[in-house]
């Protein structure tokens, strides 16, 4: 009897613990609903207003063009009157709310590491977020950019297919990469050649660690958020994370301006910790918390003569 009363208190305890983390996860996607209800400075493909007077003329210009339909198509409300005020779920914060409250299979990070990266979502979404990894996550950090575009990158097309069949919603694209986590030593050295510090479209760089292969799009969109949680590089014939490393950081370094915030997952390994090290730089580090490692790098497209590394 003590030990069933032992097992059945353990159940309730691992029920009630899901629940809560569901609670919290669904209070702040609630709070991301609200926020999005407003207008924000950093929605993208807006240009800014130059003056009191461009900015009437454009609210003008929006409200003659956007009829009733593209104002419900548009939120998701019954009516261009309810669209103003509308709090109705979106499809996608929907779908993610019923797949993790039905799922045993939960993200590869912990709360505290996601928690990070929800900070910086919550201040710049709607925003370009750029995935290295396709995985159990994925719906989550779609949801969280809810209204922004959320893009993975991912090695394995049988895993890709599996996915996209169940959540249709993920925009995913096969990528190949052509190194192994045995040259991870020897590639380290380019850190030192003066073609890897160049700021530059990775299609051009000289540099043998720019990757190259991605689709046209993923090149030519300048992305806010990077999280770099994939390839493979666990074993010795994986395709390590080197390349992954160095491109996030070229392409943050090389967009016209602002910054770009670029994850780093499970840098308790000695690839992951000692690129994001070499070329995101520990002059970028922003915090670390658990195995994620968080650098905020900074356009040097718009400070010319910009050192690689602070």
């Amino acid at each position: 009897m003590g030990s069933n009363t032992n097992n059945a208190g353990k159940t309730r305890f691992a029920i009630n613990a899901k629940i809560i983390l569901l609670s919290f996860l669904f209070l702040f996607l609630i709070l991301l609903i609200v926020r999005t209800t407003f207008p924000s400075s950093q929605q993208l493909y807006s240009p800014v207003p130059s003056s009191d007077t461009e900015l009437t003329i454009q609210a003008q210009a929006q409200d003659d063009s956007a009829g009733p339909a593209s104002a419900a198509a548009t939120d998701g409300c019954p009516s261009a009157t309810a669209a103003a005020a509308c709090t109705k779920t979106p499809p996608t914060l929907a779908q993610a709310l019923v797949h993790y409250a039905t799922t045993n299979v939960t993200p590869q990070q912990t709360y505290d590491e996601i928690s990070v990266s929800l900070r910086v979502l919550a201040k710049k979404s709607p925003c370009n977020f750029l995935v290295f990894g396709l995985g159990h996550d994925s719906l989550m950090w779609t949801s969280l950019n809810h209204g922004g575009r959320t893009v993975f990158l991912e090695e394995d097309k049988a895993w890709i297919d599996q996915i996209t069949r169940a959540l249709p919603t993920l925009e995913a694209f096969h990528v190949n990469y052509d190194t192994k986590v045995t040259q991870a030593d020897e590639l380290m050295k380019l850190r030192d050649e003066e073609e890897c510090k160049a700021v530059t479209d990775p299609r051009s760089s000289k540099c043998d660690l720019a990757h190259k292969g991605f689709p046209r799009e993923v090149y030519e969109v300048e992305w806010d958020l990077i999280m770099v949680d994939a390839p493979t590089g666990w074993h010795k014939e994986a395709p390590g994370r080197m390349s992954a490393i160095y491109t996030a950081g070229l392409m943050a370094r090389s967009r016209e301006s602002g910054e770009t915030d670029v994850f780093v997952h499970d840098v308790d390994r000695a690839i992951e910790d000692g690129f994001s090290k070499a070329f995101l730089c520990d002059g970028y580090l922003t915090e670390q918390v658990g195995r994620l490692r968080h650098f905020t790098v900074p356009s040097h497209r718009a400070r010319p003569g910009r050192p690689f590394c602070p």
